[in-house]
C-alpha cells in the first residue's frame, strides 16, 4: 500500500514530516498481546531505523476526541509525528528488507488501520535543522 510514485514525485532532498494516524486492533492479528502491544513491537523495531536515516520521532499521543470534521472514519488511537532528513531517506527505510521482514509483520498485527501523509513544512515552533 505504500505509495511509492506519489512520494517519488516529491523532491527526494527535501525534509518531509509524516504524519502518521493508527487504529488499533484489539488483539494482535498474531494472538500476541492486544494491537498496542504488537505497536509497542513495531516501534521497538522502526525507532533505531529512522535514527539511522538521520530521522526522529517529533511527537506522539493518544488521538482523544474529533474536534472538528467528520466523526466516521476518523476514529484513530494514536498518532505520530516523524522527522525525516529527506523523502528518499524515508523511501529507504520503507523499502528496505528489515522493514519489510523484520518491522511491518508487527505493524500489520498491531494496526486495523495505519495512514501516514507526508507533509512539507509551511510554519514550525519544532524546528529541525
Amino acid at each position: 500500500m505504500l505509495n511509492i510514485e506519489g512520494l517519488e514525485e516529491l523532491d527526494q532532498h527535501a525534509p518531509v514530516v509524516m504524519l502518521n494516524l493508527m487504529r488499533f486492533n484489539e488483539r494482535s492479528r498474531d494472538g500476541d498481546g492486544s494491537g498496542w502491544d504488537a505497536y509497542l513491537r513495531y516501534s521497538a523495531i522502526t525507532v533505531p531505523m529512522i535514527k539511522g536515516r538521520g530521522g526522529t520521532l517529533l511527537w506522539t499521543g493518544e488521538a482523544k476526541a474529533i474536534a472538528l470534521g467528520p466523526h466516521q472514519g476518523n476514529e484513530w488511537d494514536f498518532v505520530a509525528l516523524v522527522y525525516y532528513p529527506s523523502v528518499a531517506a524515508f523511501l529507504d527505510m520503507m523499502t528496505s528488507q528489515a522493514y519489510e521482514t523484520e518491522a511491518d509483520p508487527h505493524r500489520r498485527n498491531a494496526c486495523a488501520e495505519h495512514v501516514i501523509i507526508a507533509t512539507k513544512e509551511a510554519y514550525s515552533k519544532f524546528r529541525t535543522s
